[in-house]
């Protein structure tokens, strides 16, 4: 392999997880941001910034573009498609040193199972607006990478947490909340376990679609109660689903009851350092590492 060149489109919370990562490590990475303000932690992490506000391509993005032999896209679609796509299509055909694309998109694309088991051969089947909108950019993203020969890989994403994310934090700020829904249930990944699957697709060159989720789908209400027994601190009462004042966008993510399959990651030889949340609430609360890290 090359000398790589990374190049992040949406260093958001996923994205400076991977960025970081790589920067330690050495690499030149670069990650886009829609504001400016946000270019000095960027930097501070290790990254390049550039700025990408998804309706065009600026000298400094077309520059990256031109350098990356990596390219992952962090960026959610909206009713027009793919913002990477729609402004950077030609920059990235053209790239002369790209040789791998990583999509990230949702586990949402398999709809509703009613609890049950979905892998990568389970037929997508999106019930809401955003998970629609996710799979049509698969689709594009996939057509793109075939017309490019060039490898994609598509991470498709469960309930992701990690340092300033998670039930520690919304405990103690005291919005912490147990909705209670007959047979419901979630996975949910780590976002250090995204990046180490970046990372691990991208020394492989992997082409194809794989599930980045944890080995643990359970309710969301004995989530909160574990990292309230975890901080010895008393849990919030149980509400009924039904009755509970919620957001459309909180209520629809209900719509969708699944049990999320990592074999096939794991058959490739990844190893997730964060297997189930009981586990990963254990080491950060141990490590005091469940705050966001000061930048």
């Amino acid at each position: 392999m090359t000398d790589r060149t990374i190049l992040i489109f949406g260093a958001g919370f996923s994205g400076r997880a991977y960025g970081r990562r790589l920067a330690a490590a050495g690499e030149t990475v670069f990650g886009t941001t829609r504001a400016p303000a946000k270019a000095g932690e960027l930097r501070r992490l290790g990254m390049t910034p550039v700025i990408f506000d998804g309706a065009g391509t600026r000298l400094e993005l077309r520059d990256a573009i031109a350098r990356a032999t990596d390219i992952v896209v962090s960026i959610a679609p909206d009713a027009d498609g793919d913002p990477v796509l729609h402004a950077a299509r030609e920059a990235i055909a053209a790239a002369p040193n790209l040789e791998w694309i990583a999509y990230l998109s949702t586990v949402g694309v398999y709809g509703d199972h009613d609890g049950g088991w979905v892998d990568e051969a389970t037929e997508p089947r999106p019930v809401s607006e955003r998970s629609i909108q996710r799979l049509a950019a698969e689709r594009a993203w996939h057509a793109f990478a075939k017309e490019r020969n060039v490898p994609l890989s598509i991470l498709r994403l469960s309930g992701i947490y990690g340092p300033g994310r998670n039930a520690f934090v919304n405990l103690a700020a005291g919005r912490a909340r147990r909705l209670v829904k007959s047979g419901q249930v979630f996975n949910r990944v780590h976002v250090d376990d995204i990046a180490g699957a970046l990372a691990f697709l991208a020394a492989r060159r992997h082409d194809g679609i794989l599930n980045v989720t944890d080995d643990l789908p359970a309710p969301p209400q004995d989530v909160v109660a574990y990292a309230a027994s975890v901080m010895k601190v008393d849990p919030p009462p149980e509400i009924d689903f039904e009755t509970a004042t919620l957001s459309p966008m909180a209520r629809s993510f209900y719509g969708e009851n699944k049990r999320v399959s990592n074999a096939a990651i794991k058959a490739l030889g990844f190893v997730f350092a964060h297997p189930d949340y009981r586990l990963a609430f254990d080491r950060m609360w141990a490590g005091d590492d469940w705050q966001a890290p000061s930048t």
